[in-house]
């Protein structure tokens, strides 16, 4: 009897889940606290609690992680030099350090605009070489000719043996900037993803059994770990990927859309005919436009540790995560007495931090480069969970709002507070931690509502099903203003929203907002078994998947007196061909592209019969009956892994 195990490293749990490989089923399951920022203890906990006799039996790992992007969301990735080839700028506001943009490039034909300037390369690279982990390169037409980015990484090899990473392995789509974003976000992650996949592959021989390991990439499909490795970017949103193939997989649907509740975030997603939907512009992540083919997803900062506060007659969720009282109660042995004090701030003062149930704790990361202000109020934070009547016991004023953004941004504090997951503790419908600290909770804050505390945790349980039903709705219908989604939720309709595919939920205690659901669309919602480990059991249910884009273009005399063709190019990953028949240069385009998709599905460890090909070809005519001025091939390898075929089965 064989086995698959699937790891998801999350922001606050590390789940692992085995699936039988004869049957799909999913036969034990575990959940762990995220150990920051060594990831090893949670990994290990993790796993520690799965049958131990079937881990033995395990043949493939696969894992999936928000590592890359809380390292690209927190700016802590490794420093990087950019060099840029060609008549291009980068903006002023961008916040890269170490770049250079020297003379070279190529024009849309591939042809070479300007000599590269190899010197100013050497010079710029022996400079910052001491500074850096590794080099991104990108310049202008790489994806019709890479030569000068081939060139420029030769180069660094030779004068550093430091990695180069170049855009046009990366992405073959044009935007020579974003393909130089793409290229320099991925050097930055290099260090962190060898780190975390050596983490993973160290822990797994140590319990003495060698299965394949395989990454879940942000698409939904799964590399080898030799892939992930030079390819990290790619695992940006691989979390929110393994959410949806796990929905996919548990529920048994080929068609779906997916709501996963996590603690800091509500995403949203598709998948459609058994493929993620997906975005046509590439990853947003930190603010950075990348060339990264990934899901579309509606995501909103609402998850089961947000913060709950009121303000006037307002409930309001987030943005800001905090510990949940009923939590907390558990973590700090003085909590509750501090919390049975019960300060009643002045109800004119409320805001975000300004709370009666809102405390704060100091974490152990170490303070840098603090203002005045800042140094101030963290002198005043303790180890233990204070109030800001006990933090500010003998002064007249409350610290800036700004201030505490600050060193909570800056983790230096950590917020405790009321949250939904503390609502669901009152209505009784979660059980986890303490609960009587969230009735306390829950009792303060509907005193400043006017309401009993019950009411309170019903309309807070009202509210998050609302947020959760106009995310869905955001995300399938694109284009809609989501105010006017709103306001037709909460309008007294004799008429509600439809929704026609089945709608998955993923998530700690989703099964708790069902029946608010039905109440607001019309749908049918599905909680499956497993749905609280689902990105792990996705870790595991991605398919192997290559796509490569290759053109062909006839290229004519650009004199007026001579219409000549001055032959027939092919475009590929790998460089430019030249051909004089127009027939010789579509076979080899046709051939080469499908060589390079099997090469891929090889390396990364499947057979040729796994591996199913797709060609996709696009003819850009002049006018009708001539030859194609332009056709571009796009190849499309999926190979199953045995995991994803339990799904077609379920679905049959």
């Amino acid at each position: 009897m064989a086995y698959g195990l699937g790891i998801d490293a999350g922001g606050t749990y590390t789940d692992s889940v085995l699936i039988r490989n004869s049957d799909g089923k999913v036969v034990c399951s575990n959940k762990a606290l995220t150990t920051y920022p060594e990831p090893l203890e949670g990994i290990k906990k993790s796993i520690d609690g799965l049958d131990g006799e079937k881990l033995k039996l395990v043949t493939t790992v696969s894992v999936s992680t928000t590592l890359a992007t809380n390292t690209l969301l927190e700016k802590t990735g490794h420093p990087v030099g950019l060099i840029l080839i060609g008549d291009y700028d980068i903006p002023a506001d961008s916040g890269i350090e170490n770049y250079i943009r020297i003379q070279g490039g190529h024009d849309s034909n591939g042809d070479e605009t300007a000599s590269l300037d190899l010197f100013a390369v050497e010079k710029f690279v022996l400079e910052i070489k001491d500074r850096v982990s590794a080099f991104a390169v990108s310049s202008y037409f790489s994806v019709r000719n890479p030569e000068h980015e081939l060139r420029v990484k030769a180069l660094i090899h030779e004068l550093t043996g430091l990695p180069a990473v170049c855009g046009h392995e990366l992405a073959q789509s044009l935007g020579a900037y974003e393909r130089g974003v793409t290229a320099y976000l991925n050097a930055q992650l290099l260090p962190v993803a060898e780190s975390f996949l050596k983490t993973v592959v160290s822990e797994i021989g140590r319990r003495g059994f060698n299965p394949k390991i395989a990454m879940l990439r942000c698409d939904g499909s799964v590399v080898s770990m030799h892939e992930a490795m030079k390819r990290p970017i790619e695992s940006v949103f691989s979390g929110p990927a393994a959410s949806l193939l796990g929905a996919s997989y548990l529920s048994g649907l080929e068609t779906c859309a997916v709501i996963d509740v996590g603690g800091t975030s509500t995403d949203v997603s598709m998948i459609y005919k058994g493929l993620p939907y997906l975005s046509e512009t590439g990853a947003v992540v930190g603010g950075w436009q990348t060339k990264v083919r990934a899901l579309r997803m509606e995501t909103s900062a609402m998850g089961g540790d947000s913060h709950i506060w009121v303000q006037g007659s307002n409930i309001n969720i987030g943005p800001m995560r905090v510990i949940p009282l009923c939590r907390a109660a558990v973590l700090y042995p003085d909590f509750m007495s501090t919390l049975k004090k019960r300060w009643i701030p002045d109800r004119l003062k409320l805001n975000e931090h300004i709370q009666a149930t809102k405390f704060f704790v100091r974490t152990q990361q170490k303070p840098v480069n603090l203002s005045r202000e800042e140094e101030e109020l963290l002198s005043h934070i303790k180890n233990e969970p204070l109030s800001l009547k006990d933090v500010y016991w003998d002064r007249n004023i409350l610290p800036s709002k700004k201030v505490m953004d600050s060193l909570i941004r800056k983790r230096l504090i950590q917020a405790i507070g009321f949250t939904p997951t503390d609502a669901l503790h009152v209505l009784g419908e979660y059980t986890e931690w303490n609960s009587e600290a969230s009735e306390i909770g829950a009792g303060l804050l509907a005193n400043f509502m006017g309401t009993g505390r019950h009411e309170f945790c019903i309309n807070v349980k009202r509210l998050f099903a609302r947020n959760m039903a106009k995310d869905l709705l955001a995300f399938l219908m694109e284009g809609v203003d989501r105010a006017e989604i709103g306001k037709i939720l909460d309008g007294d309709f004799f008429s509600r929203f439809k929704v026609d595919i089945p709608v998955v939920l993923l998530g700690g205690p989703v099964k708790a907002y069902v029946n608010e659901l039905n109440e607001l669309i019309d749908a049918k919602i599905i909680v499956p078994e497993y749905s609280d480990v689902g990105n792990a059991a996705g870790a595991l249910a991605g398919k192997g998947t290559k796509r490569v884009e290759i053109t062909v273009r006839t290229l004519y005399s650009e004199s007026k007196y001579d219409l000549r063709t001055k032959g027939i190019f092919v475009y590929t990953p790998a460089g430019r061909r030249h051909f004089v028949i127009r027939s010789e240069a579509m076979e080899f385009a046709e051939g080469f592209g499908r060589k390079l998709v099997l090469d891929y599905m090889t390396e990364s460890g499947f057979s040729p019969g796994q591996v199913t090909v797709n060609v996709e070809k696009k003819d850009i005519m002049t006018h009708a009956g001539e030859n194609p001025l332009e056709t571009r091939f796009i190849f499309e390898g999926i190979a199953n892994s045995n995991v994803y075929e339990k799904i077609c089965k379920k679905a049959e």
